[in-house]
């Protein structure tokens, strides 16, 4: 059953708050226009039946790409490359050399590739191979705009392509697992982490019973294990999927699959005591190797773990965490959690058509009736959306890919850096559950902030404003300002204030400098602090708000303007309420 939809005009607010939660934010003019939409109308905008496909990543030493037929013997070093390909990445996420109007959906789908790594995670020091990364983050791609793809495009194929995906095969041990030797690692994060896990954090009864995992048990481990033995990664790259046109794993012994365990295995009651074993038929076939049969096994299970409703709710909770709130109470998982599992569930498990129902929904808004207004501000933004979401929001551009490559990467390793300093090291995470901030309970997004990443939050916005090296990213703030408000509020230092808050923070109704504040969601002496920063640190004028609207009609590119701008931005940028989304 969909979720009750939002039917108002969305209006600022709302617009901006989809923008950055559906992407990294928009430009204050892509605000403006999704403003003036319904729900329907933004998130059909946001999700069209086609997005343009990124460019392949390049070696800035010859200018060649190197994923498809793997690097050349004059081009970089295997850990470069690693590191191009994560540049390239937040270069995708940026929308970089991407038309203004095809941008949004755009950074859409590539930040649902994003929560496509978040789940599915990998290590990059673990994989050490940029290929098998970049093949990894493609078949995300491919899978991740599926509402009007063929049927068979879809969460669970994409489930079962990972498990003998090269990079997935590499992190968590797959190639280790061979019959009479099982290595259940893989077996076990499938189960716990990408299909049916153990229920909802917080709500799980106590269990007695050694190896009993509500949702599972570990005999389902060892029979899941078993099923998933006999591949081995293929660092040449040839052995491609057939279905997807990208590259896997392979079968240890060929196609005669020879480490594969082709005995019955049997799971728990948990699992409806399933038995899975091989295809007599497909045995029997001549035109199908042994390699087929081990593949068939593992459709099978990932078919049986879906086949659990649990499986869709464990996905959806995910989902809902990622683009609404960490805070899932049994009445949400119970309405809202419950709805989007039958909604994942009778779409053949498209999770396009998941993330448009939720970002559609009244819920998603807060605008149904007896809800707690949670979800506006509710996220503390992760080191990629509040650098990105600056960037994106200030019309910073990276250097143009394919005619400035070396410094496009310059610039992205620079950004790369300054998200490991906040906290989020890209590709990186800490466990093999991902990173702490999408999955740890019960902090989940407070993991962003501690007392050094805050002060390095703070070095960031300071650098984004006033240029600290030649070359960084930073923005004139005086024509940003002149380019995106009309004279009577730029000039009015109390108008531009309020302007500014209401597309920079995510609480913003009915904001007034005046004593009688009721109902406005910041308070009066908020604003007061920042035109105090504004105007008043140091004081300069007799009248500074007359000043201030002298200088702006008189003389815009005066230093002091600049100044009194730059300190305005510094305040309301490393506000608490710009931390959030």
């Amino acid at each position: 059953m969909a979720l009750t939809t939002y039917s108002g005009t969305l209006g600022i607010k709302r617009a901006a708050h989809l923008l950055r939660r559906a992407t990294l934010g928009g430009m204050k003019s892509q605000i403006d226009d999704f403003s003036g939409l319904t729900a329907i109308e933004a998130v059909s905008r946001l999700f069209p039946d086609t997005v343009i496909e990124p460019p392949l990543p390049l070696d800035p030493i010859n200018g060649i790409e190197w994923v498809t037929n793997g690097p050349l013997n004059n081009g970089s070093e295997e850990s470069e490359l690693q590191g191009y390909f994560k540049g390239w990445f937040i270069g995708q996420l940026m929308g970089t050399d991407i038309l203004q109007n095809e941008s949004l959906p755009y950074v859409a789908r590539e930040k649902l590739v994003f929560f496509m790594h978040t789940h599915f995670t990998t290590k990059e020091s673990v994989v050490n191979n940029s290929r098998s990364l970049y093949f990894q983050n493609k078949l995300f791609r491919m899978y991740s705009f599926d509402r009007v793809q063929p049927a068979e495009i879809n969460f669970n194929s994409l489930t079962k392509k990972l498990c003998i995906d090269n990079a997935m095969l590499k992190f968590l041990d797959g190639r280790l697992n061979v019959k009479d030797n099982p290595n259940e690692n893989f077996a076990r994060e499938l189960m716990e982490l990408y299909t049916i896990g153990r229920g909802l954090e917080g709500t799980l009864p106590e269990t007695s019973e050694q190896g009993d995992y509500i949702n599972y048990t570990e005999q389902d481990v060892q029979a899941a294990a078993r099923i998933l033995s006999g591949f081995e990664t293929d660092t040449d790259f040839i052995t491609i999927d057939l279905e997807t046109g990208i590259p896997r794993g392979r079968a240890r012994g060929g196609a005669l699959a020879t480490q594969h365990d082709m005995g019955n295995k049997q799971f728990s009651d948990r699992l409806d005591n399933a038995s899975i074993a091989p295809d007599p038929l497909l045995l029997a076939d001549l035109n199908v190797t042994n390699e087929d049969v081990a593949i068939d096994e593992i459709s099978q299970l990932i078919d049986l773990l879906y086949s659990k409703n649990e499986t869709a709710r464990h996905i959806c909770r995910k989902i809902y965490r990622f683009y609404v709130y960490h805070d899932i109470s049994t009445e949400i998982d119970d309405n809202i959690i419950a709805n989007l599992a039958d909604t994942f569930v009778n779409s053949g498990y498209k999770v396009q058509t998941v993330i448009e129902d939720l970002l559609k929904s009244q819920h998603f808004y807060d605008a149904a009736a007896g809800l707690d207004d949670n979800n506006f501000g509710g996220i503390i933004k992760s080191p990629m959306d509040l650098m990105l979401g600056a960037y994106r929001f200030f019309n910073i551009t990276f250097p143009n890919y394919s005619a400035d490559t070396t410094q496009f990467y310059v610039i992205t390793s620079n950004v790369l850096r300054g998200m490991d300093d906040q906290g989020l090291n890209f590709y990186e995470p800490f466990e093999v559950a991902g990173y702490s901030a999408y999955h740890q309970f019960p902090i989940y997004n407070r993991n962003w902030i501690s007392t050094n990443y805050l002060i390095r939050r703070y070095n960031f916005i300071r650098e984004l404003i006033d240029e600290m090296e030649p070359g960084m990213l930073s923005v004139d703030l005086v024509s940003f300002v002149q380019n995106n408000f009309p004279v009577n509020i730029a000039e009015n230092a109390e108008s531009l204030i309020i302007a500014l808050a209401t597309y920079l923070f995510p609480a913003s109704d009915n904001l007034t400098f005046d004593d009688n504040d009721s109902g406005a969601e910041i308070t009066n002496d908020r604003l007061r602090y920042f035109r105090y920063s504004f105007l008043y640190s140091p004081q300069i004028d007799a009248d500074p708000l007359a000043s201030w609207t002298y200088r702006w009609n008189n003389s815009p590119n005066d230093e002091v303007v600049s100044n009194q701008l730059k300190n305005l931005i510094n305040a309301m940028l490393q506000s608490p309420e710009y931390q959030l989304m």
